[in-house]
């Protein structure tokens, strides 16, 4: 029994017609009429007494009518809840970032689009890089933020901005008070290092190979802020994204060597589900990140 003939059959009952309740529902007259019939064959009553002048509904139409009212008028309340619902969904844009994007930083971009856009609310979530490419493909998430993105078949990849690599060291190290370092002056060194399964490590590790440089790990971690307030302490060096520490480096708590002449770099990427309808919330949200790449002073981003 669908919720159109019910509907029909209310407003001929509202109506007192057969051709307005047609009209109402923009289907013809014969249409309204066999929609009631239907109804009448499947209770095996009749709901209207057609002897009549004007017809009136028999006992059994009455009730079955203020029953129906009550069905419709739930119906439509059900409507509503899941279409705003729905539109709930439309208006949260969810991101999902590796831990590195630095909660500072994106707080700082959510609150510029906010004002830009404030019918649309981001929703972020920082997660460990393979649980970012999990949820974007099961599209729990909208959008995330990655570093050395893989080329995966449900993934398109946006390059949004690349950041420069350099040695985090305490405040008190002996190569704390230069402003480039050479690498060799760094081997055998205490190192405080991203997990093993990290790209990040990777990359990091294949770096130092290629120069022949050996580090001592002392320490692992998965997270950036794990391994800054390591690096604070004197527990080792490391190599980081030099954004992800500037705020330390104002503070003191930290202090830099460059790399110098040695391009090591951190590539950072937008990903979002392939073949996915793009909402109008996400595609204003990667226009703004990606406006931002060229500003002159970079705020900062992920791993």
């Amino acid at each position: 029994m669908q919720i159109e003939a019910l509907q029909v059959f209310c407003d001929v009952a509202r109506l007192k017609s057969f051709s307005k309740s047609a009209e109402t529902h923009r289907v013809t007259q014969s249409t309204a009429s066999q929609a009631v019939h239907q109804l009448e064959a499947r209770l095996g009553v009749e709901l209207i007494d057609r002897s009549h002048r004007p017809f009136r509904l028999t006992r059994e139409g009455k009730a079955f009518y203020e029953g129906c009212r009550e069905i419709l008028e739930r119906y439509h309340d059900l409507e509503s809840k899941v279409r705003q619902i729905r539109e709930e969904q439309q208006t949260t844009l969810r991101v999902a970032s590796i831990y590195s994007a630095g909660l500072r930083h994106m707080r700082e971009y959510i609150q510029r689009f906010g004002e830009r856009y404030p019918a649309t609310r981001v929703q972020l979530e920082f997660l460990h890089p393979d649980r970012v490419y999990q949820v974007v493909v099961e599209e729990e998430a909208d959008l995330g933020i990655v570093s050395y993105p893989q080329a995966r078949r449900e993934i398109t990849v946006v390059p949004w901005r690349e950041e420069e690599m350099a040695l985090a060291l305490p405040p008190s190290h002996r190569l704390a008070g230069l402003k480039e370092a050479r690498l060799s002056e760094i081997g055998d060194e205490n190192f405080v290092h991203f997990d093993r399964g990290l790209v990040v490590r990777r990359e990091i590790d294949r770096f130092l190979k290629a120069h022949g440089i050996e580090v001592n790990v002392v320490l692992e971690f998965d997270n950036i802020e794990a391994i800054k307030r390591a690096v604070e302490v004197g527990s080792g060096i490391s190599i980081l994204p030099l954004p992800t520490f500037e705020r330390e480096l104002a503070a003191g708590t930290m202090a830099i060597a460059h790399l110098g002449s040695l391009s090591f770099r951190r590539p950072l990427a937008l990903i979002h589900r392939r073949g996915r309808r793009m909402p109008e919330g996400l595609q204003h949200f990667i226009e703004m990140l990606l406006a931002e790449k060229m500003a002159s002073s970079p705020l900062l981003v992920a791993s």
